[in-house]
């Protein structure tokens, strides 16, 4: 009877295994057709991925940590409308943008300008978004007669404290492994708290923001071919402070106090350092600013208009 127990369990747990295994493969290979849909251009600053949706205003949507030029379309469809032309780059590190050697926020600006020449585009809005704040500022900076005005969304603005053990076991293995992040579609509250979605804020998402952050997160996937720009982020892009008071260019910083993912201190030093900059501090909404996605997108759009 026992053995007979035993077989069972274990013809069930192959059954389970080979079940995961099939959903795995098929999700994956799904995510690597679909980032497919890219632009390669070849500049003076060399390989740089793109893809561009839209017509009207350019505006050049720079992503964050776990994206490429996929996730900077994903979110225009959350902050911006359809009256604007998005670029979205993928970022060094990010699917197919090569890092060179010296891969800093700084350099990454001047990709953009680069993008833009080759584009024949002269001045942009720009939105940058999470680890997108850093090769963001440094566009502003660099090249302020290239941007009409800069919109910062949960926003990396000054230096972040070297990797420590715990970052290192997420950047050099979850974030490594495209199965281990996948896993994540099957513990939802602790992927939603990954990406700066609080429980407090989880607890009153209605089932159409649930529905999109389980699109969302897997449209990270295959995570492998973003783990380079991740890692890069922490060790080149977001390891400096930014002359932020030198931003003379129209500039919103949208924020929410209870974001777990990129500490709100970062936006209220913005808040505090560049000049007349407009801010939108929510008192909830995570780093998604969840529940508030369509205020956000109707403040956004009539800032960027007035650029």
């Amino acid at each position: 009877m026992i053995k007979q127990i035993l077989i069972a369990i274990t013809a069930i747990l192959l059954l389970t295994a080979v079940i995961i295994l099939f959903s795995y493969q098929s999700d994956i290979s799904k995510a690597q057709g679909r980032i497919k849909s890219s632009q390669i251009i070849e500049t003076s600053c060399g390989s740089i991925e793109y893809a561009t949706r839209g017509e009207g205003s350019p505006v050049l949507v720079i992503h964050g940590a776990g994206g490429g030029y996929d996730q900077g379309l994903y979110l225009s469809e959350v902050f911006l409308s359809s009256d604007f032309s998005v670029i979205s780059p993928s970022r060094y590190g990010f699917l197919q943008t090569p890092a060179p050697i010296n891969a800093t926020a700084a350099a990454q600006a001047d990709t953009y300008v680069c993008l833009l020449d080759a584009l024949n585009i002269s001045k942009v809005g720009v939105v940058g978004i999470s680890a997108g704040g850093p090769s963001s500022l440094e566009f502003a900076l660099r090249h302020p007669d290239r941007v009409s005005a800069l919109v910062l969304v949960s926003a990396v603005v000054h230096k972040e404290k070297p990797m420590d053990f715990k970052d290192k076991i997420i950047h050099y293995v979850i974030l490594k492994s495209d199965f281990l992040f996948w896993m994540f579609k099957y513990f939802e509250s602790s992927s939603f708290s990954f990406f700066g979605v609080p429980p407090e804020v989880q607890a009153n998402l209605t089932q159409e923001e649930r529905n999109w952050l389980n699109v969302f997160i897997p449209s990270m996937n295959p995570i492998s071919q973003r783990q380079a720009g991740m890692v890069n982020d922490r060790i080149n892009s977001i390891f400096q402070d930014y002359q932020l008071e030198k931003i003379v260019l129209p500039t919103m910083i949208v924020y929410a106090r209870d974001d777990t993912l990129v500490n709100p201190t970062h936006s209220e030093y913005a808040s505090s350092k560049i000049p007349d900059a407009k801010v939108i501090k929510l008192e909830s909404g995570g780093h998604l600013l969840m529940g508030q996605q369509e205020m956000i997108r109707t403040e956004i759009v009539k800032f960027l208009k007035q650029g």
